[in-house]
């Protein structure tokens, strides 16, 4: 089990394939708010479940998912 205290504000987020995905933003319940200010992430808040989260080194938190599997199964944020 991840702990979910040691995902930080501004920690660089890569999918499994080691390819950048987004920026944490802040933490929602069981989710994970992606900075709107970056480009990979379209400029656009998304969230990822926590469920996806594989491991937390001190600056990164890495998936369980590919770029680009998580970015098809992504939810924008209103």
């Amino acid at each position: 089990m991840i702990d979910a205290a040691r995902i930080k504000e501004h920690m660089d987020v890569e999918g499994s394939d080691g390819k950048h995905v987004g920026r944490v933003d802040k933490l929602m319940g069981d989710d994970i708010e992606l900075t709107k200010f970056d480009v990979a992430s379209g400029l656009k808040h998304h969230l990822i479940p926590l469920s996806w989260v594989e491991m937390v080194d001190d600056d990164t938190v890495r998936l369980n998912l590919t770029k680009d599997a998580a970015r098809a199964a992504w939810r924008t944020a209103h």
